[in-house]
């Protein structure tokens, strides 16, 4: 029957541990029937649905610009796209290199190790996280507001609003911290095509909270999925002491499900931010 079933023994119900089924017992009073309702991916689908929406909408209006997202890294294997061996695939990778392995990870031999890693904890019962790197290249300049509204807020609000999401990191991120002013500034150049640009962009793209011009890049972390099929010392809403086994079907690794969701977010919220600055610019 699987793990989703009505419990009329509200005493007996076992939540399963760092799932939402405590939290949305304690919000809302009621367990969904359906496999964890809204705290489910299976919600994102409206919001790909969407994202494809406003990539046709930039494909009319704003042909130039293009996002991509891609598995940069799973438990502790991690590819990193700057590498110099990688050339200039951070600047030419597409959505069709990307799918070219199951794992949407463009290192076909860490893509590899990477599917190896995920098949054995499946086979073992357990999962393991990850991160999705996405980049928007030839977006707009002078996207998003100043304070509450600055575009990589926006960014951090709509991944993180994504089902197993931990962490969010934009431009130079955490590494960032670990440099001086003078190594992470960005100097401005005089592009050929006369607008100005800059010469590392640590800020990703972005500076004050509105977009430059630059390249749009970052990164969202993803938990191992909650339900596993190992044994686990819990206990029932009543206290009682109990063991809980996962039946029925979850992945063991949802970072390369989730490359088309993050992409689709970022395509909305880019949207929504030139939609608010085009009628700024008709009213003025």
């Amino acid at each position: 029957m699987g793990d989703y079933k009505f419990v009329p023994d509200e005493e007996g119900f076992i939540p399963r541990p760092s799932h939402a089924d405590y939290t949305y017992r304690l919000k809302y009073n009621i367990s969904a029937s359906s496999g964890g309702g809204r705290s489910s991916a299976r919600e994102t689908i409206g919001r790909v649905i969407a994202g494809a929406i406003a990539e046709k909408y930039f494909k009319v209006h704003y042909p130039s610009i293009r996002i991509v997202a891609w598995v940069s890294s799973v438990g502790d294997m991690t590819f990193d796209i700057k590498e110099p061996k990688y050339g200039d695939l951070r600047n030419t990778i597409t959505r069709e290199v990307v799918d070219e392995t199951i794992v949407r990870c463009p290192d076909k031999e860490l893509a590899a190790r990477m599917i190896e890693r995920i098949r054995g904890l499946a086979e073992a019962g357990d999962s393991i996280g990850g991160t999705v790197t996405c980049c928007i290249w030839n977006p707009p300049v002078a996207l998003g507001e100043p304070c509450f509204d600055k575009l990589e807020a926006l960014l951090a609000h709509a991944m993180l609003s994504i089902p197993a999401t931990k962490g969010f990191e934009f431009g130079s991120g955490f590494e960032g911290t670990k440099m001086q002013g003078s190594q992470h500034n960005d100097p401005f150049i005089m592009r050929e095509d006369g607008r100005l640009g800059t010469v590392t962009n640590n800020s990703g793209g972005v500076q004050g909270g509105i977009t430059n011009g630059e390249s749009i890049y970052f990164r969202v972390a993803f938990k191992p999925p909650a339900t596993i099929f190992k044994d686990q010392a819990t206990c029932s809403l009543g206290g009682a002491d109990a063991v809980l086994k996962a039946k029925g079907r979850h992945d063991p690794c949802v970072v390369n499900r989730a490359v088309p969701i993050v992409e689709s977010m970022a395509a909305i919220v880019l949207m929504d931010a030139i939609l608010l600055q085009r009628h700024r610019a008709a009213v003025v």
